[in-house]
């Protein structure tokens, strides 16, 4: 199912008919204000400035609706770099205060690993409940061969307390494998997790500890399992909060919790009840929008004086064909392709002032000797380089060296020799 909009009318194409459904008012916006209007709703504008840093974290994840987590460890780790973005003030401590002690957000799969606000909690549990009767030949591999530990895992941390994957023994004859080889503990203690019977209580130096789900939950959570229309519309809801402005696809895509059908039949009533409005874009009139109501007189706040080195994973930009669209700019995550092969970088982070990705570069955070070493910098080639530019680029740069725990910067290639002698004097000011 999908829609265009053509004049005052939405027509619906469904198999090989159409139907024209009633007159709704279609939105046009310039691509400056979609653009401005994603930017706010990312929260790049840095606008939650909250006495306590904690509380601020918080909000963070409560607006974005999720804050993705991932393994690589070259520069600070993915959800803790997507915070520091907003937040300055940024400390790892918050993050591990509100999931273990203050139990405001939980670990699960929004878009892929994430840490979620546990309000949102029950618009999970049907994800949940489909890992218990998986669909998928992998899931149901993994259930047949490793589902007989389930129950004597689920046994031992109900009556030890938390547990982490080294708590559990491998057999002597076996060795520590890739991701697809867990050993078999590790995989009992993921189905569990999946299907929602332990939660993580905490992470200690970025390991799961697990324990039951209901020794986790805070009191007075709820769990009552949404129906497919509530389910919809909250996903709506969060994707076009976090996203300002957004193509079904891409709202599809914002937390995967639910089918494609779900998502569209949420779509069709609320823009029927006027909660969401479709929106095109001047400059992209092939494309089809919708924004919350709500949010369409709002005046998005000018970030141009707003620089910011994204993290791959960052959600702003981790939707790469809603960036290429939207702001014409083409990347992608290179550390899984072949050296030889890379046209950027190993983990590379796009450069994004104003309303405009002005750069990628390749950093490495050399921690022994406290050296943020940035292997490759590149700028767009239509982007003009100004003096005020350089120098919110140096401060970034040396405020991220500090967030890494670094105290030097090394510029090993930068693409424009004269840039990078004026970097190093702006450097040298801020170090």
């Amino acid at each position: 199912m999908f829609y265009i909009p053509a004049g005052n009318v939405i027509v619906k194409f469904a198999a090989d008919c159409y139907i024209v459904t009633a007159e709704v008012k279609i939105m046009k916006r310039s691509l400056k204000k979609a653009r401005r209007c994603a930017i706010n709703a990312q929260l790049l504008d840095a606008r939650i400035n909250k006495s306590s840093a904690k509380e601020a974290v918080a909000q963070t994840i409560e607006k974005l609706g999720y804050i993705q987590i991932d393994t690589i460890a070259v520069i600070q780790r993915a959800h803790h770099h997507t915070l520091w973005t907003r937040l300055p003030r940024y400390s790892e401590n918050s993050l591990h205060e509100l999931q273990s002690i203050d139990r405001r957000i939980f670990e699960y799969w929004g878009h892929a690993a994430s840490c979620l606000p546990m309000t949102d909690y029950r618009f999970y549990l049907p994800r949940m409940r489909r890992f218990a009767d998986p669909h998928s030949k992998w899931e149901k591999q993994r259930l047949e061969k490793y589902g007989h530990l389930m129950e004597p895992v689920l046994e031992r941390i109900k009556n030890e307390g938390p547990l982490g994957s080294r708590d559990f023994v491998p057999p002597n004859d076996r060795k520590k494998g890739t991701w697809w080889d867990w050993r078999p503990t590790k995989v009992a203690l993921e189905l569990l997790f999946w299907q929602g019977k332990l939660m993580i209580t905490e992470r200690r130096n970025f390991q799961r500890i697990y324990d039951l789900t209901e020794r986790v939950l805070p009191p007075g959570t709820d769990t009552t399992m949404p129906d497919d229309r509530e389910l919809g519309r909250f996903l709506v809801r969060r994707a076009l909060g976090a996203c300002g402005i957004a193509q079904e696809k891409e709202i599809r895509e914002h937390i995967h919790a639910a089918e494609k059908s779900i998502v569209a039949d949420a779509l069709e009533e609320m823009l029927d009840s006027g909660e969401i409005t479709a929106v095109t874009i001047n400059e992209k009139p092939d494309k089809s929008y919708y924004m919350l109501t709500n949010m369409i007189d709002k005046t998005p706040r000018s970030t141009a004086s707003k620089l910011h080195l994204l993290s791959p994973f960052d959600n702003f930009i981790i939707q790469r064909e809603r960036i290429k669209t939207l702001f014409d700019f083409d990347y992608s995550l290179e550390c899984y392709v072949p050296a030889g092969k890379r046209k950027h970088g190993y983990f590379v982070l796009p450069i994004f002032c104003g309303d405009k990705f002005a750069g990628r570069l390749d950093p490495k955070a050399d921690r022994k000797n406290k050296t943020l070493i940035i292997r490759q910098l590149k700028f767009e080639p239509d982007y003009k380089i100004s003096d005020k530019f350089l120098e919110l680029l140096g401060r970034k740069l040396c405020d991220f060296a500090e967030f890494n725990g670094c105290e030097n910067i090394e510029l090993e290639k930068v693409d424009r020799p004269k840039i990078r002698t004026a970097l190093k004097r702006i450097i040298s000011k801020w170090l």
